[in-house]
């Protein structure tokens, strides 16, 4: 699995197959179907190491914090393995570690005083912000733009600071943990009527 990450972050998710990844570890591709059935069971298993990398602290109060810390660890993870991001995005979650995190997730949220049709939600939301942020991550800010082709009004675009990316992050996080805090608040309110 390590040899696997390795390959796609050097070279893209277009280079994992069984053949690259026994050639990276000196032996030949079909001996690798001892230790895995497939490459989807492959990109689990990369998916487990990811996951490892990140961190969910269910102990850290408030939840919101928790969350937040989380949120950021995740984003952290997915941007030392950019390449993966695609692999990772597109399929259903298979990988044993994402489901306990999930697990770990949900059950911080319910602490918190989460109803259970909310969690998944509140979990996929911030998930949502963090593959569009990793997706986005290395890729080119403009085009090769004309300016005869531009509509007017792109200043904001055009001029972007360099850390336009981590501005949208930061600000997308912010609004949505606020949010959630305003909801739960609601919701709380709500049911102490």
């Amino acid at each position: 699995m390590r040899a696997a990450l390795a390959l796609v972050d050097e070279e893209g998710a277009a280079a994992l197959s069984t053949t690259r990844i026994a050639a990276r570890l000196g032996v030949k591709g079909p001996s690798l179907y001892n230790y895995v059935s497939s490459r989807d069971e492959i990109i689990a298993g990369v998916s487990d190491l990811i996951v490892a990398e990140m961190d969910l602290d269910p102990t850290v109060q408030p939840w919101t914090a928790a969350l937040d810390a989380w949120a950021r660890s995740y984003r952290a993870a997915l941007a030392r393995h950019p390449n993966m991001v695609p692999l990772l995005s597109a399929r259903p979650t298979r990988s044993a570690a994402a489901l306990q995190a999930y697990a770990c997730a949900f059950a911080m949220l319910r602490e918190a005083g989460w109803p259970e049709e909310q969690v998944l939600p509140v979990v996929q939301s911030i998930e949502y912000l963090l593959i569009g942020s990793a997706l986005h991550l290395n890729s080119p800010h403009e085009a090769a733009w004309t300016d005869e082709a531009l509509p007017p009004g792109l200043g904001p675009l055009r001029n972007a600071p360099p850390d336009f990316r981590e501005q949208a992050f930061e600000t997308g996080l912010t609004a949505l943990i606020r949010s959630f805090q305003e909801t739960l608040d609601g919701l709380r309110a709500r049911h102490d009527d």
